[in-house]
């Protein structure tokens, strides 16, 4: 009798999907994936099964996709199948075969769940292959994140066997006496997971019979695990982590108090693609002169200061753009300015905003990057003071100056440093009749 109670059970304990979901079968024709087609059948799921062939095991290959056309077929299910030349993808993009074969398939099963109107990819997946990946990854190094294995739902995939090991998966086979299809592949030791398989695991079975059961629990307490950290760093983040026009701020007294410093500051960092070797020089560098720079693939962080500041790579934003009286916002990079217009003569200390005498602009004005021989009057002063100077006062370093954008009037003078500084010749007075509001939005 096919597992039918046990099933639907861990589908809905996990919350695999709900009734009226229609489910995209991954079947490669294995054991594992034709008893993850009969219990969908049975269970009355609106299902389709896809199948790749991958062009690796000639005639075999062929026996597999014949297979599950026909088993798709008997079934009455909607059959989806394709070709993929794996060698040639895995050697333009310089990865291995098995790599390959994954990024291929994933990509074409989201087309067809997409194109097809599918909720969810079901992938057969089972609690010994939750046990070789978790080997795996603790081979090769792993945060907590490949500690937790194998998910039973992620994002649009679902692996609905997980509540069963290999042996009772043979077993189920044998008694239902279903027909299946055997990957000689999967016998083959040239692959670290089959090594794991036959000469690892084992010895692991004799210590522990148990095994499957015990790191199933494992994983549960590590999804927890994870689960938790995740939430601590939520919080930090909204605590600690200040988004400005010319960077992310994190206060390096803040990152001092971080227990465990290096895994909350790998974890707050995590976005920017910092690897843990950095993160560690980071951790040594803190009481390093200002300046000091810390590089990822796509991010730079620079110690200024008193902070710990995060730029992308690319980040620097060339401006110039101009601004008509009608214009309501002007967009650079992801973030925006805003003009509104006001009788109501007030205002509010705020660098992120420009109160104006409207009387006083020419338009159209002008939003650019600041340029050597730049010069204003601060708000609340008198004599000119070059913006260089303003910038090395306002402790701005030297890599961030050119993504600040300056608001230039008509006649070339500068109404606002965004974010920084008014000018004090356009600051309202008693003689001020409409309010020209300018307000720097980050996104």
């Amino acid at each position: 009798m096919l597992p039918l109670p046990q099933f639907q059970d861990y589908v809905a304990k996990q919350g695999l999907f709900v009734k009226g979901d229609r489910i995209l079968l991954a079947v490669s024709g294995g054991k594992d994936s034709v008893l993850m087609l009969h219990l969908f059948k049975a269970i009355g799921v609106d299902v389709g099964v896809a199948h790749c062939n991958f062009n690796l095991r000639a005639i075999e290959a062929e026996r597999d996709e014949n297979f599950i056309r026909q088993l798709a077929e008997s079934l009455n299910l909607p059959f989806y199948v394709t070709h993929f030349d794996t060698k040639k993808y895995a050697l333009e993009n310089k990865i291995s075969t098995q790599m390959a074969a994954r990024d291929l398939r994933y990509s074409w099963f989201e087309e067809i769940r997409v194109s097809y109107g599918y909720n969810y990819i079901a992938l057969a997946q089972h609690q010994n292959d939750a046990v070789e990946t978790v080997l795996i990854n603790l081979v090769r190094g792993t945060g907590i994140s490949g500690l937790h294995g194998i998910l039973p739902k992620k994002n649009k995939l679902i692996r609905p066997l997980l509540f069963l090991n290999r042996k009772e998966i043979d077993e189920i086979i044998i008694n239902q006496n279903l027909d299946f299809v055997e990957d000689s592949s999967n016998l083959s030791t040239n692959y670290t997971r089959n090594k794991l398989r036959f000469k690892v695991v084992p010895h692991l079975q004799e210590i522990n019979p148990s095994l499957e059961k015990t790191f199933n629990e494992n994983i549960a307490r590590f999804a927890e695990i994870e689960e938790y950290l995740h939430l601590q760093v939520e919080k930090l983040t909204s605590e600690i982590i200040k988004k400005k026009f010319d960077g992310i701020y994190i206060p390096l007294e803040e990152i001092a108090k971080l227990k465990p410093q290096k895994l909350l500051l790998f974890e707050l960092l995590k976005p920017y693609n910092f690897t843990e070797n950095v993160i560690e020089d980071m951790v040594n560098s803190l009481k390093s002169l200002s300046g000091t720079q810390f590089f990822s693939a796509t991010h730079q962080a620079i110690i200024n200061r008193n902070d710990l500041v995060i730029v992308a790579s690319d980040s620097k934003i060339a401006l110039n753009q101009f601004i008509d009286q009608t214009a309501e916002q002007v967009i650079f990079g992801e973030d925006e300015i805003t003009l509104s217009f006001s009788t109501d003569i007030k205002f509010e200390i705020n660098k992120d905003k420009a109160y104006v005498n409207a009387d006083q602009l020419i338009f159209p004005l002008l939003l650019r990057n600041w340029k050597n021989g730049d010069k204003f009057i601060p708000l609340g002063m008198r004599k000119f003071k070059k913006v260089s100077d303003f910038f090395i006062d306002e402790k701005v370093p030297l890599h961030l100056k050119s993504q600040i954008p300056l608001l230039i009037n008509g006649n070339g003078e500068i109404i606002w440093i965004a974010g920084k500084r008014q000018d004090n010749r356009y600051k309202l007075t008693t003689a001020t009749k409409k309010v020209a509001i300018f307000e720097l939005k980050i996104k």
